[in-house]
């Protein structure tokens, strides 16, 4: 393969899903190391290695399969996709979707029930979101669900009893993972009612119900805000009541921070043009991924 089929194939991949992906992997390892007061070893390192390699062919197959069954939308909405700008033929979509997909199970099986679970319910739900008959994506609320489900409770408590189960721990779920967890599927939410409000005129075209159709790109930006707003308020929160075991005086310095960030952020955006929404919509991932090393940086500092 050239280097431009290598660049073409990380366009295919979605590299701020691959990204967020990688950074989920690592802190829940992160949060369970710190969970059982102890540091990596050769084997659960190697275990990490086997769980970050089946996610990542998960997350290919998934964002993979939605691309092609929307290349006519994303010649709209995306054309500098590789599908959608000709860089790959229907052909090496479905070989690359169906090998990852492969893969992404079998090192699965191999790292474990746990895993197994997490990789293949995540396969599931990520196949309903975007094959025909089901094809989930059509319906806001559906299309929502789908996202927050794997992002924001599979995965994590998903790979926190992976790991958990790696490094000897007793069957259980303790409170920083339930905080995290509970922080991810609001922000998600979020990430999932922003995320058609670039995409507005492929979806109008082709009769995709979005929640930006039904409200509109103001209404949608305001909710955006609202709900991470509440997510970081609710982790000062957490910091103030010191409800958690973690360091409460970093946890509350770097939400404060992010909050006016976020605020500051959204007086430049632009709901006329699509670049500026687009740039924001990236802006909203950037935060995102600074959750998945924020948060286990405050339980390894407790």
């Amino acid at each position: 393969m050239t280097d431009f089929k290598l660049d073409a194939f990380w366009q295919f991949s979605r590299p701020h899903t691959i990204i967020g992906t990688t950074l989920s992997v690592l802190a829940i390892y992160a949060i369970a190391l710190a969970h059982h007061q102890t540091v990596p070893t050769p084997e659960s390192l190697g275990g990490l290695l086997l769980t970050l390699l089946a996610c990542l062919c998960g997350n290919v197959y998934i964002v993979g399969l939605n691309q092609l069954e929307d290349i006519e939308i994303d010649r709209i909405n995306k054309p500098h996709l590789p599908l959608a700008s000709g860089e790959f033929s229907r052909q090496d979509g479905v070989a690359i979707v169906q090998l990852t997909g492969v893969l992404a199970l079998l090192g699965a099986a191999w790292g474990g029930v746990w895993l197994l679970a997490t990789v293949g319910i995540s396969l599931a739900i990520g196949t309903a979101y975007s094959l025909p008959p089901v094809r989930l994506k059509r319906f806001p609320f559906w299309a929502a669900f789908c996202i927050f489900t794997v992002r924001g409770v599979v995965v994590n408590l998903g790979l926190f009893l992976h790991f958990n189960g790696q490094l000897g721990g007793v069957l259980g779920i303790p409170l920083t993972v339930w905080v995290l967890t509970g922080f991810i599927v609001l922000f998600t939410v979020a990430i999932a009612l922003f995320k058609d409000v670039p995409d507005l005129e492929g979806d109008k075209q082709y009769n995709i119900q979005t929640f930006t159709l039904i409200l509109g790109k103001a209404a949608i930006l305001k909710l955006s805000l609202l709900v991470i707003t509440l997510c970081y308020l609710g982790m000062i929160l957490i910091a103030v009541a010191r409800i958690a075991p973690v360091n409460a005086e970093f946890l509350l310095s770097s939400h404060v921070i992010l909050l006016i960030l976020l605020w500051w952020r959204s007086q430049k955006i632009q709901l006329s043009q699509k670049r500026a929404i687009a740039q924001f919509y990236q802006f909203i991932w950037k935060l995102f991924f600074l959750e998945y090393l924020l948060f286990p940086l405050a339980c390894l500092l407790a």
